[in-house]
């Protein structure tokens, strides 16, 4: 179907007929959005998006062949009409359910959808609360069920949701699939093997079939008419291969087939695994043991791939997704004041071995929860969500949502008041019910004797960020999981900003207008990383973006970096209360310096990189014990034992080795070890610089984590222990470029150790970036093409303490 879009006054048409049939009609995306629509047209802005929720908005389209069948619409946002032929045949009040209608009609016939009004709807609700969060406004939303986007100033673009956002799918009556009115679908794995249970519900006018024969891996089974009525059955898989989390083992997927009377219907890939929630020896904690293992989570919080159109599918979800599993994420959560995704995402993430924290679209509102329509639209959410995503082992947490106990408790209201019915009864009903193979938290921070302490449940952890505490506060909170945490206005990389919006001038307003604020605040974001700039680098952020713009740049994208590689080193160290920690966000919402540690344009950040190092299964990491000198942690999460080379050296004016150590180490599968430098020199020497009997005999030291067999670089980790300091020096910096068929890499090398070197490349971006290089250590690095470039890579290597810089261009 084509669908055409009209804009009209709130209330101006009743019915279709009173549309005129000419007038500003447009060509319009479906699914998509009306802010979508406006932004193809050119006529996307602050104000056209602000009136888009004082408007009503129509869209339109004919049959083009007859329909005998069904209509559904997968998404519509929010309050709407659905016309067809000229007769309103539903209502729709929430953006989150599905609505599917019986329907006959000829070719030509038109469907209608009109989208009401929603800010007057807004201002008209009931206002009483026993809190008003600040960051989400306005209050009256707290009633509908739609989408915070659009509504959260400060770091969200302007304009509520509105359109079908989601497919308008047509269901014609025939045989086969479209017999089956509803699928409860169930795996489960024990260690030894798995199980998958298929319950079928047929329509009522279906004959039963002859036959129904369920298969999966080497397996099938006859399915049988149960008590209920329904076709059921149980297959047993001894030895199946469970699904595992990328960093921890294979994400591996089965196809489970359904051969119905010789027709075959595909029911997806399934994955096979167990999920255990380890609450620690004091029953305080949070963590998640897959099959058996712990796993230490890491990853992002989810924004949108697209915050104009909503649009899902994977072609869309698929490059935010690799990027984030090619930094070694292993958990994306989906927050509560974003939306919901479809089902491409779940495929994706179980293909890419991600676990996915979904929560509820609830968030920091006082919701309703006495009213018992508000009830059973959570109610109807929760079990489409989890009867959907049945087979997909990446589910691993249900959420009741985000900070509604936080802002309860904030705002001065009693324990009693925090949860509510919908927490304490609906949601976890509906997860045992469902799927009891996944956990279950009541909300996003929870836990504790105030839902937002760090050292029990689930926190939102800003201690080392927003509240500008010292980096070892990472280590004194006593972090057990935290579900967002180290939100910083990171800056995207030059090639994002070559396009001058916004313009790469700081105090530009189109500059701040991309800067994250919380509502109410007198601060924002970049004032958050300006401080961390200074405390690491020991230069005042004011002065520097004012005398030396490009430096200012250069060191807060790498400032961002450094705090996360060492403030996940302190999480991840053998001994560390903390079972997980995601970072807010992945990506931004819009250009400029957001909280996303990918650009809205999908290029990586300084932050993303920082990230890839933190959160390598195989890893090295060094934290500063004082006068106990640097411990070295070695992490193997991988299913293979790890057999090792440890070397340990220490600099001085970047340049002179004055300590070697060396040690060979194996790991087994899945553990960890720590190491103590002292042990590994054997001798006494201040690494750490905490006695200070004399002048520092050394200004940095490497960890290089080696390959026993190969030799190749597993991991590297950097300590600085006068701080990392602001002087440059001439590195001396090397590059070449090498070429293997179509791939290209660059080999740089340095003869004085230079810090968080930066590759510059208008056309290829680099596979790792923003790392430190130690002198007599060549870094091979991948580029990979960006969209749309035909040129051969030509660029320069920086790092933020070399005076030279070093170009690299393909030969003619």
């Amino acid at each position: 179907m084509g669908w055409s879009w009209l804009a009209t006054p709130a209330d101006a048409a009743a019915t279709p007929a009173d549309l005129p049939e000419a007038g500003d009609w447009q060509e319009a995306a479906v699914p998509g959005t009306v802010a979508g629509t406006l932004r193809s047209l050119g006529r996307l802005d602050d104000a056209s998006a602000n009136a888009i929720g004082q408007q009503d908005h129509w869209y339109r389209a004919r049959l083009a062949e007859p329909l005998n069948g069904r209509l559904r619409f997968e998404g519509l946002a929010t309050v709407t009409e659905i016309w067809i032929g000229g007769t309103k045949r539903a209502d729709s009040a929430s953006m989150f359910a599905a609505v599917e209608l019986t329907v006959g009609c000829l070719a030509g016939t038109e469907i209608a959808l009109c989208f009401r009004a929603l800010a007057p709807k807004l201002a008209a609700a009931p206002r009483r609360a026993r809190w008003r969060p600040a960051m989400i406004q306005p209050n009256g939303l707290r009633w509908f069920r739609t989408s915070a986007l659009g509504s959260m100033p400060g770091w969200c673009p302007p304009g509520l949701p509105t359109g079908p956002y989601r497919a308008v799918l047509r269901i014609e009556g025939e045989a086969g699939a479209a017999r089956i009115e509803a699928v409860d679908l169930r795996t489960s794995y024990d260690g030894q093997g798995g199980t998958v249970a298929l319950s079928l519900a047929l329509a009522a006018d279906a004959p039963l079939p002859g036959s129904a024969i369920m298969c999966c891996a080497d397996g099938e089974v006859a399915l049988q008419v149960n008590g209920e009525g329904k076709l059921a059955g149980t297959l047993s898989l001894p030895g199946i291969v469970p699904w595992f989390p990328h960093t921890h083992g294979e994400p591996a997927l089965h196809d489970l087939i359904l051969e119905l009377d010789g027709e075959t219907i595909d029911l997806g890939r399934v994955g096979f695994r167990s999920l255990e929630v380890d609450r620690g020896e004091d029953g305080e904690g949070f963590g998640l043991v897959v099959n058996g293992v712990p796993v230490f989570c890491r990853g992002a919080c989810w924004s949108n791939a697209d915050v104009a159109t909503l649009a899902g599918g994977r072609a869309t979800y698929e490059p935010w997704l690799k990027l984030a599993r090619e930094a070694g994420m292993n958990m994306i959560r989906l927050p509560g004041v974003m939306s919901y995704e479809d089902d491409a995402f779940f495929a994706l993430c179980d293909e890419l071995g991600i676990m996915v924290w979904q929560e509820m679209m609830l968030a920091n509102f006082d919701y309703p929860q006495g009213d018992a329509g508000f009830r059973a639209a959570i109610k109807t959410e929760a079990e489409a969500l989890l009867g959907r995503t049945q087979g997909s082992p990446s589910l691993a947490v249900l959420c009741g949502g985000s900070e509604v106990f936080q802002q309860s408790a904030m705002l001065g209201a009693p324990p009693e008041a925090w949860s509510g019915p919908v927490f304490d009864e609906i949601l976890p009903e509906a997860v045992a019910r469902l799927r009891p193979d996944i956990a279950y938290v009541p909300n996003s921070p929870s836990g504790g004797p105030l839902p937002f302490v760090a050292d029990k449940g689930v926190t939102h952890y800003y201690g080392v960020g927003a509240y500008m505490r010292g980096l070892d506060d990472a280590r004194r909170a006593n972090v057990r999981f935290a579900a967002e945490s180290l939100a910083f206005a990171n800056v995207p990389e030059e090639v994002s900003l070559r396009s001058g919006k916004p313009p790469a001038i700081t105090h530009h307003p189109d500059w701040k207008r991309g800067v994250p604020r919380d509502a109410g605040a007198s601060w924002d974001f970049e004032d958050v990383r300006d401080h961390y700039l200074e405390r690491l680098y020991g230069l005042e952020p004011a002065r520097l973006r004012r005398e030396d713009p490009e430096r200012y740049f250069a060191l807060s994208r790498a400032v961002v970096a450094e705090v996360m590689e060492e403030t996940f080193a302190e999480w991840r160290r053998p001994g560390s209360p903390t079972s997980g920690a995601l970072v807010w966000l992945l990506q931004d919402l819009q250009p400029g310096a957001g909280w996303g540690v990918i650009a809205s344009d999908g290029e990586p950040k300084s932050a993303w990189h920082g990230l890839s190092r933190a959160f390598r299964p195989v890893q090295l990491a060094l934290t500063d014990e004082g006068v106990n000198g640097l411990a070295l942690h070695v992490l193997n999460e991988r299913p293979e034992p790890l057999a090792a080379t440890v070397e340990l050296t220490c600099w001085r004016a970047g340049e002179v080795v004055v300590v070697q150590a060396k040690r060979e180490l194996a790991l087994e599968p899945r553990s960890a070890t720590t190491l103590s430098a002292f042990d590994l020199i054997g001798r006494f020497f201040d690494i750490a610089y905490a006695y200070r009997f004399g002048p520092p005999g050394h200004d940095v030291t490497s960890a290089v984590l080696r390959d026993a067999a190969s030799g190749a670089v597993l991991a590297e980790a950097f300590h600085f222990p006068l701080g990392r300091g602001h002087e440059r020096h001439h590195c001396e910096l090397s590059v070449q470029l090498e070429r293997e068929g179509d791939d290209c890499w660059l080999v740089l090398s340095t003869q004085r150790f230079a810090q968080s070197v930066e590759i510059v490349d208008p056309g290829w971006r680099p596979e790792r970036n923003w790392f430190h290089l130690a002198p007599g250590e060549s870094r091979r690095v991948r580029l990979h093409r960006r969209p749309g470039t035909s040129d051969d890579p030509s660029g320069e290597v920086r790092a933020v303490n070399a005076l030279d810089r070093a170009g690299y261009a393909a030969k003619a």
